[in-house]
């Protein structure tokens, strides 16, 4: 409960209230939890402590903001770790998901500029391109657009895309992922992915661009995607090089 007589500020006391609430269990995901007005009245505080507590929980990812509708309890983000190369696949299945892909598009394509600098070929050379919309126990998270170009990489396009990517690569066509170069950034949802991604256009996404290598070192694959910003968070494990003696 929030006392006035605790050490600790009222917003705090509520937050940790409120927050013991959801993970425990008591408010799952997409519950709508009461309003300003409700918790100001059931605690005793001012709307304006409360506000500051559901603040503070929005911006750890706890809950989210519906404008014109309330506060709902926000869906665990999905964690993905930046030490390792791994599949979108294997990411969900080491968090207890079940990884999916719609396709969107698949064809052969001329390489626009930055995929044939990427990928080191001329540009207008032909690529497969294979567009696939990213589940996550059904529910979309992400659009990928990769573009592809190996060998007889026109024959990736009548595989079954609807699974791994990478463990495709390596059972049909012998490329192994080797390491990646990615950047990450922020940016906001376009038009089409958010009738895509079942979100409001400008809404905030990460915008991801990975160059993936084989196992002789030559770069295969360009990736652009845009994942969600509402339930996709990156991690990273960082070590400080060692301070020289002087």
């Amino acid at each position: 409960m929030v006392s006035r007589n605790h050490p600790l500020p009222l917003y705090y006391q509520l937050m940790q209230e409120l927050r013991h609430r959801i993970e425990g269990g008591e408010w799952k995901p997409e519950d709508l939890i009461p309003s300003e007005r409700e918790l100001s009245e059931t605690y005793g505080i001012s709307r304006m402590t409360v506000r500051q507590a559901l603040a503070e929980l929005v911006n750890d990812g706890l809950l989210r903001r519906d404008q014109g509708r309330g506060t709902f309890v926000a869906k665990p983000k999905i964690c993905k770790r930046l030490s390792r190369l791994t599949s979108f696949t294997e990411d969900m299945r080491a968090r207890g998901k079940q990884a999916g892909a719609q396709v969107l598009r698949a064809e052969m394509v001329p390489a626009r500029p930055r995929v044939g600098d990427m990928l080191q070929i001329d540009v207008e050379q032909q690529v497969a391109m294979v567009e696939r919309l990213r589940l996550a126990d059904g529910e979309p998270v992400g659009i990928e657009c990769a573009h592809l170009f190996f060998d007889g990489c026109a024959a990736i396009l009548g595989e079954d895309l609807s699974g791994s990517l990478y463990r495709l690569l390596r059972e049909r066509f012998g490329l192994i992922p080797t390491r990646a170069q990615e950047e990450i950034e922020a940016g906001a949802c376009g038009s089409r992915e958010a009738q895509i991604l079942g979100m409001r256009r400008g809404e905030p996404v990460l915008l991801i661009r990975r160059r993936t290598f084989d196992q002789d070192q030559r770069p295969f694959e360009y990736v652009e995607s845009v994942y969600r910003g509402d339930n996709y968070i990156f991690s990273a494990e960082l070590t400080a090089r060692e301070l020289s003696a002087d």
